[in-house]
Order: structure tokens, then sequence, then C-alpha cells
């Protein structure tokens, strides 16, 4: 396993430990599960860099990587909302465009076609998506409408990235 591969895993190990955290009454738990959510995004970052700098890209690290950063994401929104931080509105919006994602990339992970890197519309979206969730976990004002135009941001991204998917097979059939 590769360092990228390593970092992904690790991602994913960091899901079941900031869900502890976060709705662990302790003092100062939110700040701590914040941190944690902070560092997944950092691993995110450097095995994007450390995978492609020394080309380190493997068919592993194409599907986890992004299923990764989904069930970080999805594990926030589940948390802010169990915690009365969100709108159920706002929860059922998120998941379906995240399961539709991940649903559309093992349909053509599984059938063997071409998908396309993110692009820079995903990584702003995912800034994005760290700042709203800055603002709603520590219960900011304006915390959800800036989460809502971050979701309609999303959902406009996602289909300009399936939309190019969907054209890159048609242009590579097999």
């Amino acid at each position: 396993m590769n360092v990228p591969n390593a970092l992904t895993v690790l991602r994913i190990a960091l899901i079941p430990t900031y869900l502890y955290i976060f709705f662990d009454p302790f003092p100062y738990h939110i700040s701590i599960a914040y941190l944690i959510l902070i560092l997944a995004g950092l691993t995110d970052i450097v095995d994007g860099y450390i995978a492609r700098k020394y080309k380190l890209v493997t068919p592993f690290g194409t599907m986890m990587d992004p299923l990764a950063d989904k069930l970080m994401m999805m594990a926030v929104i589940a948390s802010l909302f169990l915690t009365e931080r969100i709108s159920v509105w706002a929860t059922i919006v998120f998941f379906m465009r995240d399961l539709a994602m991940i649903v559309t990339s093992a349909f053509y992970h599984i059938r063997g076609k071409k998908t396309v890197p993110a692009n820079a519309f995903g990584k702003v979206t995912t800034v994005m998506f760290y700042i709203a969730f800055t603002l709603v976990m520590f219960q900011f004002p304006y915390g959800e409408p800036v989460l809502w135009m971050v979701i309609a941001f999303s959902i406009v991204t996602s289909a300009v990235y399936l939309m190019k998917v969907r054209l890159l097979n048609k242009l590579y059939v097999k």
C-alpha cells in the first residue's frame, strides 16, 4: 500500500473517530471533532498531491479517495442533523446528491467506464462545504442558509461533472 492510499484509509478511519468525539459530552468535544474534520480534509489534499506528483495513482485510490470524502461529508451532515443544527430538508437534499454521486461513480467504475478527475469546481465546492460546516457546527448566524447555497452549488457542479463523464464515455466507446 502506497502513502496516498494509506492516507485514504486513515481518512476512512477518522470517520468513526469524528462521530464518537462529536457526540461525546466532554468539554470542547465539538472543537476536537472539528479538528478531526480539518485533519481529514488535509489528508485529502496531501494524498492527492503525492499521488499525482509521484505517479502513485492506483485503481484503489481512484475509487476510494472520493468515497472517503463523501463518507466523511455524510457523517458531518448526519451529526449536524442529529444535533438539530440543520434541517431535515438540508440533510435529505445533501444525502440524495451524495448518494447519487456514489452510485453513479460505482456504476461507471464497475462497468469499466472512464471517469474524469476532480476539477476546480469540485475543489471549490469542497472548500465551500468546509466553510459552511464551520458556520453550522459552531452555530454562527446564517450557517444553514450558507449550507443551502453550497448544496445548490454542489448540485450544479455535480451535473456538470456527470455531463463530462457521459460525454467522455460517448467519445471513447469500448
